[in-house]
């Protein structure tokens, strides 16, 4: 069997209050975000939230997403990043490697295959990532965290904070500043 889910993210001003969200079904979702951040961050975390909670599940997981950045960074850009000290072609830090160093680790001995959409078209699953992307990148610009979603059941405390801790900004160290 397989798990089909689609992330998303979204950031108000890029870099601004940012947001992410996850969907697979109306029990199964989960959402955060922080204050300051981008959509490129945004759409990592949700990955990588959904990668973190279904880590415990032995079905495959399919991860639909409207980012080609994301899904190329995962497979096919991130095997030459590692090889290269987190650095691309032109010898430069890989961006947001706190989150693809995550990703990375999150991906080993897990079978996950990635479907590109186009976002905005209709596709209800993404749509669905969209909104709750969108809906947090809300509350941050309303200085509110969302309320986090029912996740997966038996995640445990591997999940990724939905929001930072009081008082903390993650805008410069990215989303994983907390672990």
């Amino acid at each position: 069997m397989t798990i089909t889910a689609a992330a998303d993210g979204s950031a108000l001003g890029n870099p601004g209050p940012a947001g992410w969200g996850w969907y697979i079904d109306e029990d199964r979702w989960d959402h955060g975000g922080w204050a300051h951040g981008t959509n490129n961050m945004g759409e990592l975390t949700a990955v990588l939230d959904l990668l973190q909670q279904t880590a415990h599940l032995e079905e495959d997981l399919h991860v639909i997403c409207d980012s080609k950045y994301v899904i190329n960074s995962i497979t096919a850009w991130m095997p030459g990043w590692k090889r290269k000290g987190w650095r691309k072609k032109d010898g430069k830090p890989v961006l947001n490697v706190e989150i693809m160093q995550a990703l990375d680790a999150a991906m080993q001995g897990r079978s996950v295959t990635f479907e590109w959409v186009k976002g905005h078209a209709g596709h209800a699953l993404n749509e669905e990532a969209d909104r709750l992307a969108s809906s947090a990148a809300a509350s941050w610009a309303k200085g509110a965290a969302p309320e986090g979603g029912p996740g997966i059941p038996g995640a445990g405390s591997v999940r990724v904070p939905a929001t930072p801790a009081p008082g903390e900004d993650r805008a410069e160290e990215g989303p994983l500043s907390l672990f």
